[in-house]
């Protein structure tokens, strides 16, 4: 299925936040989607790492709110169209509404990848209001193709026009991901994307792979900038689209000041793929969740890699740091034995 169109989406100023603790400054935000918007990027992604609604105690207290985000990403975007991501709990429904106001053009709902009803309120409202909504599964390893199939076609039902495959831990192969786009490509009839998570070094790998089976949407952020190892790198996906054929607005030219702004004023370093990412990533983790189990192993003086084995055996999502706690002391009462 090469040649076909592929829209960018350019997560940098969402996912990007998650590596600097939502401490994006205005003035960042307001140059970078002026220049994103010049090179040519389909769709720019601003928010708290966790989405709109998000900044609290519990997620962190982002530097700039959501208002003035959206405000400032709406004046520069002018022919970009602006994104958010929203889940349902995290935020709340008053969120939606501001977003509206401000003119977000796309808004993606997102839950745990085996929980999508928790999200058919939110996508049938916002169709309702004649906006452009995509479901997000999260974690969407833990479920295979027939189970996303599934959940895919309950927010599709809901109104979604799209659905985006989230590897939130960087766990997925590109056979996965191939296995598990093309079910919904072949399935669904709506467009699908894909989110990719550079924990194993697939994430541009797994990207391609979407692509060669149908997704026509595919995050990105500049450098690779995003929690953990980062996410698929915008510049080095853009270029080897380019040299398959595939049909973008932007090209990789385009990027070249995007990527040395963000590299002088933004990315305090270039992601990189550390040994405790590789943990999460192999073992179906939450990429978040990585700094934390560092400190814990630490913290208990327990074995690193164990302790994820445990919490992979546990099953463990986004919002349940309470389970890694209870692994840990469990594990070092083992070891004082």
């Amino acid at each position: 299925m090469q040649n076909h169109a592929i829209k960018i989406s350019d997560c940098s100023l969402r996912d990007g936040n998650h590596a600097i603790k939502h401490q994006l400054t205005i003035d960042q935000i307001s140059a970078y989607c002026e220049k994103a918007d010049q090179a040519g990027l389909d769709i720019i992604e601003v928010g708290h790492g966790y989405g709109i609604g998000a900044s609290s105690s519990a997620f962190g207290i982002a530097k700039v709110d959501d208002k003035t985000m959206l405000s400032i990403a709406r004046e520069k975007c002018k022919n970009a169209q602006l994104g958010i991501h929203f889940v349902p709990g995290v935020g709340k429904h008053s969120e939606l509404d501001m977003a509206i106001d401000m003119g977000v053009d796309v808004f993606r709902i997102a839950s745990h990848c085996t929980e999508s009803n928790i999200t058919y309120k939110s996508i049938n409202y916002l169709k309702e209001q004649h906006k452009n909504v995509f479901g997000v599964l999260i974690m969407s390893h833990m479920a295979d193709a027939t189970r996303l199939l599934e959940e895919a076609s309950g927010m599709k039902a809901a109104g979604a026009d799209g659905i985006i495959l989230m590897d939130s831990a960087g766990y997925s192969t590109p056979d996965m991901v191939g296995e598990k786009v093309s079910t919904l490509v072949n399935s669904l009839g709506i467009t699908i994307g894909y989110h990719a998570h550079n924990n194993l070094g697939l994430a541009v790998a797994n990207s391609i792979e979407a692509a060669k089976s149908g997704a026509t949407v595919i995050d990105a952020t500049i450098k690779g900038f995003g929690a953990g190892s980062g996410n698929t790198q915008l510049e080095a996906v853009v270029a080897v689209f380019e040299r398959f054929g595939y049909k973008m607005n932007v090209k990789f030219k385009d990027l070249i000041n995007l990527s040395l702004y963000a590299e002088n004023n933004i990315t305090s370093r270039t992601p990189d793929i550390k040994a405790i990412n590789i943990m999460t990533g192999m073992h179906g983790l939450f990429t978040g969740y990585g700094t934390y189990i560092q400190k814990i192993s630490s913290d208990f003086d327990i074995d690193i890699f164990e302790l994820c084995e445990r919490l992979a055996a546990r099953k463990l999502v986004a919002s349940q740091e309470d389970i890694i706690i209870e692994e840990a002391t469990k594990l070092s009462k083992k070891q004082l034995t």
